[in-house]
Parts: C-alpha cells; sequence; structure tokens
C-alpha cells in the first residue's frame, strides 16, 4: 500500500553477475525511504532483472525475496530486439527508474530514451572509462582511483555525474586490495546516489500529490 500523501517511485535493478551491490541496496533501502520521506516521495523496488540466467544474483533475490525476471540476451537475434523485452517488462512493471548494477550490457538509444536510468562505474570519470576500470585505473600514473554515480546516456560512461568520491591509492597495494577498497566504496556510495537522483528526478511529482493533498 502507498503511504497516504507521498509520491511512489517504481524502481528496478538490473544486473548480470554476483548482484553484491543489489544486495547492498535492499539492505539499505529503509535508510534511502527514510531519507526520501521529507521529500514526499516512497521508492518500491518492484523488480530486479538479469540478462545471466547463471548470475548469483538471482540467488540473492531468491533469499531477499525479491522477485526476478531473468532475460537472456543470448536468446535474441538482436540487441534493439533484447531491449524491447526488457522494456516490455518494465513497462509491465510500471518502473520509474532503472538501477544498473553490475549491468554488462551497454543500452542503446531507444531504451535510454524511453527510461531513467542510473549506473555505478568503478573509477573517477571521466577517467577510465569502460569494462576495465578498475585496472586501468590502479595502472595508471594517478595517485587516486574512485567511484561515479551517473545518469545514464546514449554515450558509454558519460551521463551527467550524481555523485562520485576519490579513493586515494596505497603504495604497495595489490590490485585485488584496490579493487576489494573501490566495491567497498561502491556500497557506501551507491545507496547515497539513489537517493540524489530520486529526489532530482521525482522532487515535482512529489510535489503535485502534496498539492492535491492541499486541495482535499
Amino acid at each position: 500500500m502507498q503511504d497516504q500523501g507521498l509520491a511512489q517511485v517504481r524502481v528496478a535493478i538490473l544486473f548480470s553477475g554476483s548482484g553484491s551491490n543489489l544486495e547492498n541496496i535492499i539492505a539499505q533501502k529503509h535508510a534511502i525511504t527514510a531519507a526520501l520521506r521529507p521529500y514526499h516521495l516512497a521508492p518500491h523496488i518492484a523488480l530486479a532483472m538479469s540478462n545471466n540466467p547463471n548470475a548469483y544474483g538471482i540467488t540473492r533475490c531468491k533469499r531477499l525475496g525479491l522477485e526476478c525476471k531473468v532475460i537472456d540476451h543470448r536468446d535474441f537475434g538482436s540487441r534493439a530486439l533484447f531491449e524491447r523485452a526488457l522494456a516490455q517488462c518494465l513497462e509491465e512493471y510500471r518502473i520509474d527508474l532503472v538501477i544498473l548494477a553490475g549491468f554488462m550490457r551497454i543500452l542503446g538509444v531507444e531504451f535510454v530514451k524511453r527510461f531513467r536510468a542510473i549506473n555505478i562505474h568503478p573509477s573517477f570519470l571521466p577517467l577510465h572509462k569502460g569494462a576495465h576500470a578498475i585496472a586501468e585505473s590502479f595502472h595508471s600514473t594517478e595517485d587516486f582511483g574512485g567511484v561515479s554515480v551517473h545518469w545514464v546516456s546514449e554515450e558509454l560512461d558519460s551521463g551527467a555525474i550524481i555523485m562520485q568520491e576519490k579513493l586515494p591509492k596505497i603504495a604497495g597495494e595489490s590490485l585485488q586490495d584496490f579493487e576489494s577498497r573501490i566495491h567497498a566504496l561502491e556500497h557506501k556510495l551507491y545507496p547515497k546516489a539513489i537517493i540524489e537522483a530520486i529526489i532530482e528526478a521525482f522532487g515535482n511529482r512529489a510535489k503535485g500529490v502534496e498539492s492535491s493533498g492541499q486541495e482535499r
């Protein structure tokens, strides 16, 4: 049931792998809800989706009681057909915001125009775009790595930044340890960025609910 006077924002989380960011978001959902309540917004995680039928994140969803739809991209003859199936499912569930949490498929122009979506990237953008960001950042001459959360745009890892944070490098640190610290920073940053994204994108919806409530 929707809280009286709050505008509901229906969210889907898309993933391809272990689903650690997905589980972290679920673990933080009460804090996210509490942070958005003063803005008259009520987030609801309605659905998870994966393109990988072998993703461990599916097991996490079962344990967490979150409905998960699997749409395997390999079952479609083109990216456009795959994205059409994704879009149909998202529209059936009336999804307002798509959260990419380790979703390893590049989304096309039509999908991006159709849905508001945010993504988390393991570098301090615009540095080190693409799939090998952690290793490239680790081996770079910069004395920091980082994590960025951004709106998904037509160009890879190039949408407007919602929130980002630098991670200082540690002398003598291994790539594995650096990667672990990057993931820990992801878990810290993403819930905060989700709050900011929802306020930015749906604040006017909340004002409409508030106004209609005052008119009664």
